[in-house]
């Protein structure tokens, strides 16, 4: 299972979670068993928080939702005088980087509803197979994924460019590092390095699950699925020049989300090339391909099968929506200053604003979004994860479809 990143977004996936491990395990009998979960940016988070739940899945989305639809902005996120003195810094740097907020009520938030042991205790037992975090390393600006892994798992001896796969004990540390926005929130430091939001160049951490031994492959994007040419409405004369707050929730969406359409592109074409050379030259194809992958040192090539849900609605024009009916959880009033002063808020799109927006109200729209969305595709999601009888056999009772490389025996994930 694969959960990617967008901050206050990630509401939308907890809905996702609620309808599969709740709804949709009701129907099949018992909740869909998973080998590896792999998160970055807030998707680690919500990683963490469901891999120290899966002995009892169903009770931890729950509570998952409780905690996302009883968030407060001002309990989550700090800004105050302190915060808006050094606005000037976050040019300029510092020993420990900074960010516009202070992160340290969300730390007090991971670190006191994520039990950290229960995690191990999950891997110890055979709950879950490996828990990846991914990370972008300040310093070298390369991908760090951190993985945990059960007793007879290890991690991959290969990975791709810029990407380092590290063993180390998955904690408060790691999911806080995932989730640090850069400029938003400052950088967070494991042993002697910072850290910063994984979702810069791997938001839907796919690559790990492959190459730790997935063979289907489940992601939760936070982004609508955009296709065909849309025409711009108005006329020209009354477009406005886009103010900051408006292009860096751009830039945002181009580091944070738009990386799911790349990743999911590229395993799409890589099922049909594989597809297509079985076709044309028999079913030795694939065997003789990854022998020569095997010659240079490259993962074997083997058939992934991958199922996305995304929202089906635009999350950036729902946050804009919220904003302007004004109607916050906790103290109101210094939400809205906060957002006024930010100019987070502002126009149709509130691309930035919908990365902070961390209220229970704007988190009660998206879960909701997140699981009636799943339930339409209801049919699709039984087919994936097959039913109870598949999970006892150690499989989910479907066909494989061609995919991408990893380098472990087949194995569901």
């Amino acid at each position: 299972m694969i959960l990617s990143g967008g901050g206050a977004r990630g509401a939308y996936e907890v809905g996702v979670l609620r309808y599969i491990f709740d709804d949709l395990a009701r129907i099949r009998g018992a909740p869909p068993r998973l080998d590896i979960l792999s998160g970055t940016s807030v998707g680690a988070i919500n990683a963490c928080f469901l891999a120290a739940h899966l002995a009892d899945p169903v009770l931890g989305m729950r509570r998952l939702v409780e905690l996302w639809g009883g968030l407060e902005l001002t309990h989550v996120l700090g800004f105050g005088v302190r915060q808006m003195v050094g606005l000037p810094r976050l040019l300029i740097g510092g020993d420990d980087g900074s960010g516009l907020f202070d992160v340290r009520p969300m730390t007090d938030l991971v670190q006191r509803e994520i039990s950290w042991r229960a995690v191990t205790r999950c891997l110890r037992r055979g709950h879950l197979r490996a828990l990846s975090v991914s990370c972008t390393e300040v310093s070298t600006g390369r991908t760090v994924v951190f993985i945990q892994t059960s007793p007879d798992t290890v991690i991959p001896s290969t990975s791709p460019p810029r990407t380092l796969y590290r063993a180390d004990r998955i904690g408060p540390q790691h999911a806080l590092a995932s989730a640090a926005i850069p400029l938003l929130f400052p950088p967070a430091r494991i042993d002697n390095e910072l850290y910063l939001d994984g979702g810069l160049r791997q938001n839907t951490p796919i690559s790990p699950a492959l190459r730790l031994g997935a063979t289907h492959v489940f992601a939760i994007g936070s982004s609508r699925d955009v296709r065909g040419v849309i025409a711009p409405e108005g006329r020209a004369g009354e477009v406005e020049a886009p103010g900051m707050a408006f292009l860096l929730g751009k830039i945002l969406n181009a580091f944070l989300l738009d990386h799911v359409d790349v990743d999911i592109e590229l395993l799409t074409r890589m099922n049909s090339v594989l597809s297509d050379g079985e076709s044309a030259f028999g079913e030795a194809f694939i065997p003789r391909m990854s022998a020569e992958a095997h010659r240079r040192g490259s993962p074997a090539y083997r058939n992934i099968h991958c199922l996305t849900v995304r929202p089906s609605e635009d999350i950036g024009r729902l946050a804009a929506e919220h904003v302007r009916r004004g109607r916050f959880r906790g103290d109101a009033f210094v939400t809205k200053r906060i957002l006024t002063l930010l100019d987070f808020g502002r126009g149709d799109e509130a691309d930035l604003a919908s990365y902070l927006l961390f209220d229970g109200g704007f988190a009660r729209e998206l879960i909701e979004m997140g699981r009636s969305d799943a339930k339409a595709r209801k049919d699709e999601l039984l087919a994936f994860f097959g039913d109870k009888a598949d999970d006892e056999r150690g499989g989910d009772g479907q066909d494989e479809s061609p995919g991408l490389e990893s380098i472990a025996p087949p194995r569901p994930g």
